[in-house]
């Protein structure tokens, strides 16, 4: 496996590029044939056509929805649609990915067959969409597998592996600057997009999550349909220091787009939470397991957090379909750790 891996000291040279990065720790490895570096540059480049469009979106007619609705139901904004055609194109361009699967796709899409095609990319092409036309700031998830060896025509099967088995997986995010966070399996580190020269800068390295914090995210609206132990450590939260509370007061944050809630809590710490609820029957969560909960598990992890539904580990699950869907808590340790403690005493 082509996974990176920093040299000592690597991450405090602050202005290194993304690709300098990544290509000095492929350096000296006998396994290493490029592929890989190849196939994170192609998604830097493609978050950098994304974010033309995104700057632009206002100015050339892209904002708003195509009518349309996509493979979870989800209505489709007309960047969503250009952001998944982007990303798909520059992912079949050299024959490292063998094949995608996104949000926006019912099923995968075949990329390549040629022998250097070693790898899977599972993506959302462009979260939080609905905050587009407000001008609030959304992102790109992804994740890269392995291809199992001997496939040379993928289906999606061959996509259903545990967070674990992660390669890589990070995120862009569009907002007052563009930003790539991204992890190998060897801590987090962000890139921030210099417009000047077009290139990702290491502005960011070994980004960690404070285990204690006094914020908390999530939708208060559907509180009516949370199970007890989130109503539980909600309401502590909301309490404070009053009586019934906690020791300390806390602030909730809101923004409805995973990559920006995430993106805080890998600066400042906090919680983000998309429990399970009882609002639409028949759905085990509302986020997706293969290309939001678990890339954004892998993030949290490598970071010093933590990532649960409640019950079990997100990157320890089995996924059983390419949509499957997941609650998600995850973020600071300590509060994470309140939080799976309260689901086991109830």
């Amino acid at each position: 496996m082509e996974d990176y891996e920093p040299a000592e000291g690597e991450a405090s040279r602050i202005g290194l590029t993304l690709e300098t990065y990544i290509l000095e720790g492929m350096l000296g490895r006998r396994e290493a044939r490029g592929y890989f570096t190849s196939l994170l540059n192609q998604i830097a480049l493609a978050a950098k056509m994304v974010t033309s469009r995104v700057r632009r979106a206002g100015l050339v007619n892209v904002l708003g929805t195509t009518g349309d609705t996509n493979a979870t139901g989800d209505t489709v904004q007309k960047l969503d649609q250009e952001a998944n055609e982007t990303l798909l194109r520059v992912l079949g361009r050299r024959n490292h990915c063998a094949a995608a699967a996104s949000e926006e796709e019912e099923d995968i899409r075949i990329l390549s067959t040629a022998d250097t095609a070693n790898y899977l990319v599972v993506f959302d092409p462009l979260d939080g969409s609905s905050n587009i036309d407000v001008n609030i700031s959304v992102g790109t998830i992804f994740s890269i597998l392995c291809c199992p060896d001997g496939v040379t025509n993928p289906t999606a099967k061959d996509f259903l592996q545990p967070g674990a088995k992660q390669v890589c997986a990070g995120y862009a995010l569009y907002g007052p600057s563009t930003m790539m966070v991204l992890t190998t399996g060897h801590g987090v580190n962000g890139f921030t997009l210099d417009g000047g020269i077009g290139e990702f800068m290491l502005t960011h390295p070994n980004m960690t999550i404070p285990a204690d914090t006094q914020e908390f995210a999530i939708n208060m609206s559907n509180q009516r349909f949370w199970e007890a132990p989130v109503q539980r450590y909600v309401d502590e939260c909301v309490k404070g220091k009053t009586p019934g509370g906690r020791e300390k007061n806390f602030n909730m944050r809101w923004v409805a787009s995973m990559v920006a809630e995430v993106h805080r809590i890998l600066i400042r710490g906090g919680i983000f939470m998309y429990p399970f609820d009882n609002k639409e029957a028949g759905k085990a969560g509302k986020l997706r397991l293969l290309y939001e909960a678990n890339p954004m598990s892998f993030i949290v992890e490598q970071a010093g957090g933590l990532s649960s539904t409640g019950r079990e580990r997100i990157m320890d699950l089995k996924p059983v379909g390419l949509h499957q869907r997941v609650p998600v808590i995850l973020g600071s340790k300590n509060e994470v750790e309140r939080v799976v403690r309260y689901h086991r005493e109830t």
